[in-house]
């Protein structure tokens, strides 16, 4: 980890005012608040909350947090994904953080134990934009859509290409790759792309580590090992890839997999929705198969009907069918 590229050596200077200011913050909330201040396993009461909003306002929290995140890393920060966007306090948020990063109540020494340990700042850094809710259990997360897909290409003899289009941390990727090399497939055979926003889970996938799970990290690499070993480490590219942008790579897939995206808090507008099954709609080849299922958040089959879901692929010029725990849209050409 000490080499690790995404995560710069902080500057500390331009973050002097604002520890500075938390610190005397902090001082002031802890001699004079009659609630107790965040520690490991507190409950936190409406009482709590109110004296840490009071004394330590989280926009001011989140001010100091933000800034720091873009001293660490070399790309924009999606905030989103950090439990200071959503906290109602700072109480609150320091109640998420597991027992290892629960280091001190005051957000300024915490910083500053931070800024002292370069492996602990990139725990916390993944923690931050790749926590575990994003990421569920790893592999296994769509058994039945997986047999399906072992189903559809169970004896078949001609090369594939699949895409992975919302691939997180690269577990259902390899995943892929993994039931290939089950079916008897050849690494010449297929090309494997996993295609995600944010170049932490890029460097995730690609390494087959997760450096705030050790747990998770240990299971990664115990399952990709052996497919490595077999060469299919060569068949699979991972590339930031944003699935609303301008422009999307060239080339034609027979499977794509859009999992955990569509109708969660990232991609749930339906002008977004329909932009992005179109896209990926887009790159199918003949007879190829759009496969969609969400597990994740509170999922696309809370936000809207499957059957208006369906519409919308149908709209796409896809062929409607179950796959498992989600759909399948395939794609035929007249």
């Amino acid at each position: 980890m000490g080499s690790f590229h995404i995560i710069r050596t902080v500057d500390r200077q331009p973050l002097h005012s604002l520890l500075h200011r938390m610190r005397q913050r902090f001082s002031l909330y802890a001699a004079t608040s009659p609630e107790p201040l965040p520690a490991p396993g507190l409950i936190i009461t409406p009482a709590i909350r109110y004296q840490s909003e009071l004394y330590l306002p989280i926009g001011s929290v989140r001010c100091l947090f933000y800034h720091l995140y873009r001293q660490v890393l070399n790309h924009p920060p999606v905030f989103t994904s950090t439990s200071f966007h959503t906290a109602l306090s700072w109480a609150d948020c320091y109640a998420t953080f597991p027992c290892w990063l629960q280091l001190s109540p005051n957000p300024a020494r915490l910083v500053e134990l931070l800024l002292d340990n370069h492996d602990l700042m990139t725990r916390f850094i993944f923690h931050s934009f790749l926590p575990d809710r994003f990421n569920g259990a790893g592999f296994g997360r769509y058994p039945a859509q997986l047999h399906w897909i072992r189903q559809q290409l169970n004896g078949r003899d001609r090369s594939l290409r699949l895409l992975d289009a919302a691939c997180g941390s690269g577990e259902g990727t390899w995943e892929l790759a993994g039931m290939l090399h089950e079916l008897g497939y050849k690494p010449a055979m297929v090309g494997i792309e996993g295609w995600t926003l944010d170049p932490l889970e890029i460097w995730a996938a690609e390494n087959c580590c997760l450096p705030h799970l050790p747990e998770r990290s240990r299971n990664y690499q115990q399952y990709t090992d052996p497919l490595c070993s077999a060469g299919w480490y060569k068949r699979i590219c991972f590339r930031t890839v944003d699935l609303l942008g301008e422009i999307l790579p060239e080339g034609l897939f027979d499977l794509i997999l859009c999992n955990g995206l569509l109708g969660g808090p990232i991609i749930h507008k339906p002008v977004q929705l329909q932009k992005v099954v179109l896209r990926l709609s887009a790159l199918l080849a003949q007879d190829g198969v759009l496969l969609i299922a969400d597990h994740f958040h509170g999922g696309w089959k809370k936000q809207m009907p499957e059957s208006l879901f369906i519409k919308l692929l149908e709209a796409s010029g896809l062929q409607i069918q179950q796959a498992g725990e989600g759909l399948a849209g395939v794609r035929r050409y007249t």
